[in-house]
């Protein structure tokens, strides 16, 4: 809740997965003797809309606490916008897609995370990374 308000009232402006995937024997431990971190990569598109659904953020600063921002922190001044002379780092997302973050297929080497089972919108249809594919959603399903 305080990370939310953090958003909502400006102190935060950047929105990071800290994506630390771990195998299941790494989460099987008492809560404070566990590996810290859930697999993220799933899961920051939809929860960072989850903030324009449930009206705590706009879209358009959604966006740029994930793009422009964090480029502009880490100086990549040729990253996060899409402008004459930067990368082609894009996301193609679908709205109104319906899905459950599921178990299979889990792009990533750790299929931990609380948020498998919830209902999401906003899914990633296709990534390109500087003008090159590198997933398209279609292959999954």
């Amino acid at each position: 809740a305080a990370l939310r308000q953090g958003l909502a009232d400006g102190v935060l402006s950047v929105i990071i997965s800290d994506h630390q995937p771990h195998e299941p024997d790494a989460k099987l431990a008492p809560f404070a003797a566990t590996e810290p971190g859930i697999s993220g990569l799933n899961s920051l598109l939809p929860l960072a809309f989850k903030l324009v659904e449930d009206k705590i953020l706009p879209q358009s600063t959604v966006l740029k606490a994930l793009t422009t921002t964090p480029a502009n922190i880490f100086g990549l001044d040729k990253t996060g916008r899409l402008e004459p002379g930067c990368r082609a780092d894009l996301t193609l997302i679908d709205p109104d897609a319906m899905y459950q973050i599921s178990e299979m297929p889990y792009f990533s080497a750790g299929e931990n995370s609380p948020f498998l089972g919830w209902d999401f919108a906003h899914r990633v249809e296709k990534t390109w990374v500087s003008g090159r594919l590198v997933f398209n959603q279609a292959d999954f399903d």
